[in-house]
This record gives structure tokens, sequence and C-alpha cells, in this order.
């Protein structure tokens, strides 16, 4: 088995972009994109999303393919992205897939539990029960239904809980009892590379983004989606600040700042993720040559 998926990853920021195109261009490969919210057409500045020019260099896929209002989900993302590697596996060998969503990584590598699709009636049912009881409720629910996930769930994202709760309601067995943890073998080889940089280094980037981003239109992008705010692909680090100045909560000096303090606290989030997998290869990512030597070691 010599077939060899690439993965590149890191925190947010820390550089993938650039070097995944050169990448992609060295070894004659399109980029399979791995960040769950570059898939949404509609914010592509917010998401720092691949520039129409950095598109136009290299094929890539998951970038703008979906709508704010598509339920999508890592479960799906597995499916769909195993198909494109396992393609593009039998055109030349290896394959590249650069971003930093976790749970999108993991998916892929590792695999997830094959838990229940969801029905569209308990979906709206769920949906429409988060506008009219709020959140607290049904993390609430969630504590009597399924007490061991109310333990470790992230009970500030609605979409966590609401999907916990839909498994309940539609099998009658608790969410947990689907989760098993189990990994998955892939008819493939993995070679993770993982990007890193000093962390004030990482904290200046993420600040220099931002700056671009709002110089960039953001601010224009939150306003035309101010009436969407609900989805939940906008409750997401960039849009809920900007809701908070538009809504009058924030001066807009404020939510430009505290995307910034965000990010970063997501950045540190990824990094502990992340440095959990000894499998993973960590380079700066101005070492670029030694990265390609490494991938050419592990290619046939």
């Amino acid at each position: 088995m010599n077939k060899t998926l690439i993965v590149l990853l890191g925190p947010t920021g820390v550089g993938k972009t650039d070097l995944s195109i050169r990448l992609a261009n060295t070894f004659h490969t399109p980029i399979i994109n791995a960040d769950s919210r570059q898939i949404f057409a509609e914010i592509p500045i917010g998401t720092a999303a691949p520039t129409p020019e950095q598109l136009a260099q290299v094929k890539h896929f998951f970038v703008g393919t979906h709508h704010l209002d598509d339920y999508y989900s890592a479960s799906m993302y597995e499916q769909e992205a195993l198909s494109v590697i396992q393609r593009q596996l039998e055109v030349n060998g290896c394959a590249l897939m650069s971003g930093g969503s976790m749970m999108y990584i993991d998916a892929v590598c590792n695999g997830i539990d094959d838990i229940p699709t969801v029905d569209e009636n308990t979906r709206t049912w769920m949906k429409q029960r988060l506008i009219e009881e709020g959140l607290p409720a049904l993390v609430q629910e969630l504590k009597e239904l399924d007490p061991e996930h109310y333990e470790i769930v992230d009970k500030q994202n609605p979409r966590r809980v609401v999907h916990a709760l839909e498994i309940c309601h539609m099998t009658g067995k608790t969410y947990t009892s689907f989760r098993t943890n189990e990994k998955k073998q892939r008819p493939f080889n993995i070679l993770k590379i993982g990007l890193n940089r000093e962390r004030e280094e990482l904290y200046e980037r993420i600040n220099r983004r931002v700056d671009e981003m709002m110089a960039s239109g953001m601010l224009d992008e939150a306003k035309r989606l101010f009436h969407l705010r609900h989805l939940n692909a906008l409750n997401t680090v960039g849009y809920k600040e900007l809701f908070c100045y538009l809504d009058g909560t924030w001066t807009l000096e404020e939510a430009v700042e505290r995307i910034k303090g965000n990010t970063r606290r997501y950045m540190r989030k990824q990094l502990t993720w992340f440095k959990r997998d000894s499998d993973i290869h960590w380079f700066h990512p101005d070492q670029q040559d030694e990265i390609i030597a490494l991938i050419q070691q592990n290619l046939p």
C-alpha cells in the first residue's frame, strides 16, 4: 500500500494556504480543503478563504461549495472527502488535504462514529425549539436525556447540543450509545505535516489578518448576512462579534478587538488538539524544502 494522503494542518493564520499551493504544484495534485467554514460561498472574507487568484492556481475541493442554510456535518465531509481522495490516489498515488478544522481532519484520518442521519422532520422541529425555547432549556433537557454526553458537550455550541437531542428523540437512545470512538482503517498511508510558529508571531499574524479582513470588506459581508445571524454556520468567530456591533451591543473597535482575541483563543484550542497527535511531523512554514523532502521520502 504505497498510496499516500498528505495532510497539511496547523492553527489559523500560520500560513497553510501558500504552502499548500506550492505542494499541490510540486506533486501535481489538487487541494482538498479541510475548513468547516470555507465551504460556505457567502463568507469568503471572514473565513480567509483562498482568493480567486489562489483558486486559479490550483484546483480546490470544498471551497464555496455549499450555502449557509445547507445542512452539513463532519460525517458528510468524511464521505465526500474520501470519495475525492480515492479518485485522486488512483490518478497519481498521492492526494493533498489542507486545513485547520480538527473534526474534519479527524473524520478523514480516523473516521467518526456511525451516528444515524437525522430526518428532516426532527431537524425542523428541533430548529424551531431552539428559536422558541433557547439554548439553556435544551442544554437542561440534554442533561436529563443523556447525562453522560452532557458532561462533555460544548454547552455554548447550539449545533452540538441540538444534534445530540435530535438523536435522542429520533432513536429513543442516548447520543452516547452511538459513540464508539473506534479508529477506522484507511486503504492508504497518511502523512501528517503540522505548521507552527512562535506564539507571539502567531498573535501578530492573527491581529494583522483581522485588520486586513476588515479593510477587505468583512463588515459589509456581515451586514449582508445580519438577517441570517440565527444560522449555525454564522455562529463563528468574526461574524458573532460584528453582529454584536450591528445590533448596538458593542462599538466597532470593541468588536474588532474581540475578533482578534477570540481568534487567538481558537488558535490555542487548535494547537492543544493537534499536539495530542504523535503522528504529526512539525515544521516552521519557512522550512518548505525540508517538508518537500519528507514528502518525497514517503511517496512511492
